[in-house]
């Protein structure tokens, strides 16, 4: 997900991702800068969807489950 966001984004080093847990698996939290904050969640969030759902399918092909949470 780090990949994805920094390819995205005009300040890659800015961004962060945090992994934790909760009750429904790993939690990843994505912190970019605030002028980027627009890119990663696209126009109708339509970017942040597919983050997510490229998060989720490798999450699920490793048996695990993962969410992410995009930070403001």
């Amino acid at each position: 997900m780090e990949f994805l966001a920094r390819e995205l984004v005009d300040d890659p080093d800015s961004v962060s991702v945090t992994e934790s847990m909760d009750q429904r698996g790993t939690l990843l939290t994505l912190r970019v800068a605030p002028d980027d904050m627009g890119k990663v969640i696209g126009r109708g969030g339509r970017t942040a969807k597919a983050i997510r759902s490229v998060v989720r399918a490798a999450a699920t092909r490793q048996g695990a489950s993962a969410h992410v949470d995009i930070a403001d």
